[in-house]
């Protein structure tokens, strides 16, 4: 593969510090949350309750690619006001999707680490924009790429200059009609 700027060859293990957190290189960092900001109240007690589990990490979507167009698509603008004000006041980072280019304004004023989701995963215009920005990303594996095509988006981002990716295996599409998404366990070596 010509992984130039992600490999394992050409890099060290990239550690990603928020001041009282880190990841990667031995460290073991929760993040948790729901998958969608959905009030004021709920992301409060969230927040509240991880702080008392002494986790320092908060996810929550509030941009929300749906399927369906008449599924719940996210809070926007309002549901990052509300992760933010419940993260800082129970001292937690945040972690949460830009579902665009205009999303990724908003997200980048509010969050500490920008995720990228798998249905974004190949987003190139969206990856490059994400590398100029001086923050740690963390890119979901699409639920139809490849190891080389996900390494290849990861790739991107490094291009632009940000090197701090987190990679996420979410699970790929199998010829599985029960479950959702299949682990591929078998990517985590490469």
């Amino acid at each position: 593969m010509d992984i130039k700027l992600v490999s394992r060859k050409s890099n060290e293990n990239t550690i990603i510090d928020l001041e009282n957190t880190k990841i990667g290189e031995g460290y073991f960092t929760l993040i948790a949350g729901p998958c969608s900001v959905e009030n004021k109240e709920i992301i409060e007690e969230t927040a509240h309750f991880l702080s008392e589990l002494n986790v320092k990490i908060i996810r929550g979507g509030v941009f929300k690619p749906r399927t369906s167009p008449y599924s719940f698509q996210g809070l926007g603008k309002k549901g990052l006001e509300y992760l933010k004000l419940a993260a800082e006041k129970y001292s937690l980072k945040i972690i949460t999707e830009a579902l665009d280019e205009d999303s990724l304004e908003l997200v980048n004023k509010c969050a500490d680490i920008i995720q990228i989701g798998s249905r974004n995963a190949q987003n190139y215009g969206l990856l490059k924009k994400v590398g100029r920005l001086d923050k740690p990303v963390l890119l979901k594996r699409g639920f139809m790429m490849t190891i080389k095509e996900f390494l290849y988006s990861a790739e991107y981002i490094a291009y632009e200059g940000n090197k701090n990716i987190i990679l996420c295996e979410r699970g790929i599409r199998t010829f599985e009609t029960q479950t959702r998404n299949t682990l591929d366990i078998s990517a985590i070596p490469y």
